[in-house]
């Protein structure tokens, strides 16, 4: 179930608020610490559909009661006279609230200032309070700092446990609780209505996530990282297993310290990876296979369960030569189009040595350049190439320039390649931000150069790594709504 959380500020909202909420929840979170006039309860609940919880948090609970503790509690009797379907209550105050008719006891336990601990002993002092459900609500910034929680969520237990992530990363908790039977999870009823920052909408959560489809026999697609691109990756590969009729999901991943990385996809039971670009190389501590443009590279942006252990992949390459081949077109019929093209690498990282690799597979004529110009030399050694300084990249012949610089910093980008080098005869791709069109894109198209669409190499990439999963391609419907995702985060 989805319980939507209302936080109104006056009694008149509210009644908007809780409306609105039963069209989509299964459960309503009543908080009345916002409210700044007392509540009439009764009138509050008076016509909801719903099943109701009533909440009254303190601000170290993350609330905004700001009246005496005495009022609290006076507050929340009030509350479990009227009957609702729950009431919450704070274990350090549940004694002092007693049980009225057939209103259910959900016994909270909150510390967000670092992650939960002793949760065991917590949830035993819970259930003596004559709990019928035990909240835990924390932090969860990484899977590392949520696994204790985790843990307690995912026991089976005579007393259920629902537990709240705090934070973006919040919403990996919530989809792992559904996995692991966890009586509900909360939502926002829609951004600007968040309890806590970064809190998933309820849209999100059934649109994107696909909360309402995972079940005990789920599997999942781990895919790192909480940004628009890896927002909008989830959505797509959601649409293409619902199409194709798989009982797999994608479950993103905030991931740091991978000091217990393989037990936890283990645990998890996740049979594929998609790495972000942080993590590419980190990753391969756990791959005991590897494909040979991983080992060039030492990055990769895919990794499969299979029988005989963790297989390490590179799409990337795959997705930008595609991209890239389909914009040169054939220069004859049945040639290859980057034959003896001359294909000038700008940037020295992972994702020039696989691009690299793929360049040379398809008989392109190689040379690299680079900010850091011993980590140039160092990859024209590799593959046997040229190597050219920055101040005489306007001197390089080039057909295509290949832009995998990797830094967040467009403006260092921009000053590292010098004014006038994109020509109207030139193919340039950028990768470097992939799937976001880069300043220096619109000035090779501004100066008549021929565009790689970044786009069309993410969604190369992609359909690589869905297809290498699946077995079959994304339908071209699940690429749509990984556009339009992506679109409507940037703007």
């Amino acid at each position: 179930m989805i319980c939507i959380s209302v936080t109104p500020h006056s009694r008149q909202m509210a009644k908007v608020d809780l409306l609105n909420a039963g069209r989509q929840a299964d459960l309503i979170e009543l908080c009345l610490d916002p409210l700044i006039k007392e509540p009439d309860i009764f009138a509050l609940l008076e016509g909801v559909a719903k099943p109701v919880i009533v909440s009254c948090r303190r601000v170290q609970e993350g609330g905004q009661w700001r009246g005496s503790e005495e009022e609290r509690l006076t507050l929340l009797r009030q509350a479990v006279a009227e009957q609702p379907a729950w009431v919450e209550l704070e274990l350090d105050i549940a004694e002092k609230i007693p049980r009225v008719g057939r209103t259910k006891r959900l016994v909270s336990y909150t510390q967000l200032d670092r992650p939960l601990t002793n949760l065991e002993a917590i949830y035993e002092r819970a259930v003596a309070a004559k709990a019928n459900a035990v909240k835990f609500t924390g932090p969860t910034p990484t899977l590392d700092a949520a696994w204790p929680l985790l843990a307690a969520v995912t026991k089976k237990r005579n007393v259920p446990v629902v537990g709240m992530g705090i934070g973006r990363p919040g919403i990996t908790f919530s989809l792992l609780g559904a996995r692991y039977g966890s009586p509900w999870i909360y939502a926002a009823l829609e951004q600007g209505m968040e309890t806590h920052p970064g809190q998933a909408t309820i849209r999100e959560l059934e649109e994107t996530f696909r909360y309402r489809d995972i079940g005990p026999q789920t599997r999942f697609i781990g895919v790192s990282g909480l940004g628009p691109t890896e927002t909008a990756t989830v959505r797509a590969l959601n649409s293409g297993f619902i199409r194709l009729g798989l009982n797999l999901r994608c479950l993103p991943l905030q991931l740091d310290k991978l000091e217990h990385f393989e037990q936890m996809l283990d645990t998890l039971k996740i049979s594929a990876l998609l790495p972000d670009q942080r993590l590419g190389g980190r990753v391969l501590s756990v791959a005991r296979f590897a494909e040979e443009p991983v080992k060039q590279s030492q990055f990769a942006d895919l990794l499969i369960r299979r029988q005989d252990g963790w297989h390490a992949y590179n799409a990337l390459w795959r997705g930008a030569l595609k991209a890239l081949e389909a914009v040169l077109g054939e220069k004859s019929p049945g040639e290859r189009p980057l034959d003896r093209r001359h294909v000038l690498m700008i940037g020295a990282g992972a994702g020039a040595r696989t691009i690299a690799y793929g360049v040379q597979r398809r008989k392109g004529l190689l040379s690299v350049s680079a900010a850091d110009e011993e980590r140039a030399q160092l990859l024209a050694q590799m593959f046997e190439s040229p190597c050219v300084p920055l101040a005489k990249l306007s001197d390089a012949l080039c057909d295509v320039a290949i832009i995998t610089e990797e830094t967040h910093d467009e403006a260092q980008r921009s000053r590292a390649i010098p004014p006038g080098f994109f020509r109207p005869h030139m193919t340039v791709m950028d990768v470097s931000l992939l799937p976001l069109e880069t300043d220096l894109l619109r000035e090779a198209t501004a100066r008549g150069a021929t565009v790689v669409p970044p786009e069309m190499v993410y969604t190369e990439q992609l359909n690589t790594q869905f297809k290498a999963v699946t077995g079959q391609d994304l339908p071209p419907e699940a690429l749509e709504e990984a556009r339009s995702s992506l679109a409507a985060q940037l703007h």
